[in-house]
């Protein structure tokens, strides 16, 4: 039944179908969390980086 002959195969299974059910279970109690400060503050940061870097591109350009 389900080639389930040795515990090491019954654990891979369990462990598959636990690890699953632990990522929706995470998933459903963050799903609509939203940005930390942190989070948007690198995201300035990451966008301020990426405008130099196109301003500093342009300015190479011959």
């Amino acid at each position: 039944m389900l080639g389930l002959g040795d515990f090491g195969i019954f654990s891979a299974y369990a462990l598959c179908i636990l690890s699953m059910l632990g990522c929706i279970i995470y998933g459903i109690f963050n799903w609509n969390k939203g940005n930390a400060p942190e989070k948007e503050e690198i995201i300035k940061k990451e966008r301020d980086w990426d405008d130099k870097e196109q301003e500093i591109g342009e300015n190479l350009d011959i």
